[in-house]
Formats: structure tokens, sequence, C-alpha cells
């Protein structure tokens, strides 16, 4: 049998701003003090916080940033190509191959600061193990 030792962590129950951590996910900043960088590359988030040492490690995105770009893309897209067709009225192959362009464009751009936002959202709600400050 082994003897397993509990560490006490510091739990506050201060109730944490869900629209700021939301907005510094969209900038991919720390969701916790809003200046350390969230992402190291495009999408990968940091293990912690360079600024304040926050562990961000414990996000669960998963498919969901993936998920909500596609639909929110897909959702602007949609009146930009009825617009498009019905103003100028392009050759099918052209419209798909411009349209095409734009999507990816859109939807790389959106991609990590969805990503953030999730990151972020998880953060404020203290969910996945976040609900343990190191502060």
């Amino acid at each position: 049998m082994k003897d397993t030792v509990a560490y006490h962590q510091p739990h506050t129950d201060e109730e944490r701003d869900v629209n700021q951590s939301l907005l510094r996910g969209w900038k991919r900043k720390c969701p916790s003090c809003g200046s350390g960088p969230m992402m190291r590359g495009y999408l990968t988030v940091r293990r912690t916080c360079p600024v304040c040492a926050t562990e961000l490690h414990h996000h669960r995105a998963d498919d969901g940033p993936a998920w909500a770009t596609m639909l929110i893309a897909g959702h602007l897209m949609a009146p930009v190509m009825m617009f498009t067709y019905e103003t100028w009225r392009p050759e099918g192959w052209i419209m798909g191959i411009g349209l095409s362009i734009v999507f990816v464009t859109l939807s790389l751009y959106l991609l990590p600061r969805i990503k953030g936002m999730f990151v972020g959202f998880q953060w404020a709600k203290r969910m996945h193990g976040f609900g343990h400050d190191q502060s």
C-alpha cells in the first residue's frame, strides 16, 4: 500500500471575470494577468505564463475551437457569398476559388483567438484544474 501525501493548495472563492478573461483570450494573453503571452507558436498553449506563473496546461480545448471557428466563418461567409453572386454573377469556379481563399484566411485568423477564448473561459470558470491558484 502506498502512502499518499495531500498537498494543500490555497484556494480562493473570489469570482473571476468571464468577460475579461474571454477578451484576454481573444488577444492571446494570459487570462490571469493579461500581459503574458498565452500561446507558444500558432496554437500551442504554454504550460505556464512567463509573467505571473499561472499554470495554463490544465486547458481542455480539444476540437472545440476548430468547430467554433468553422461555425463562425461559415456564418460570416454565407452573406458574402450571396452578395457576391447577386451583385456580380461570377463564374462558379471563380467564386469557389475566391471565397475558398477568403474562408481559409478568415479561419486561420480566428482559430488561435477562439482557442484563447476557450482557455480563458475554462480559467474563469475554474474548469479542469484551473481552480487551484498558485498565487
